[in-house]
């Protein structure tokens, strides 16, 4: 995993996040045809205030890259969210962004 990418803005209440999750995402059938290890991100969870806003297991049907988008109300501008990918190798990645 390399990076995360994240949007996030407050209207009205409602604040909108997009992020895009840097990974190769190897499936099964794909690591067998070339002979490595199959390795996607299998957990994918978002923290506003340290209170969890977002929350999903995903599997190696998800894209490459894969583009995220969800909203949640109770933050307001200024305040920071937190991203942290996993996957199957264990590897995670977290990243942190201010809610404009």
């Amino acid at each position: 995993m390399k990076k995360i990418r994240i949007k996030a803005k407050e209207k009205n209440g409602v604040v909108t996040v997009k992020a895009m999750i840097k990974h190769p995402m190897l499936s099964y059938i794909q690591a067998k045809k070339k002979n490595k290890k199959a390795n996607f991100i299998t957990y994918i969870v978002a923290k506003a205030n340290g209170e969890i806003v977002y929350e999903v297991s995903t599997s190696q049907f998800l894209s490459k890259n894969p583009y995220i988008k969800f909203q949640f109300k109770g933050a307001k501008k200024g305040d920071k969210i937190e991203i942290t990918a996993k996957d199957l190798s264990g590897d995670a990645i977290t990243t942190k962004a201010k809610i404009r």
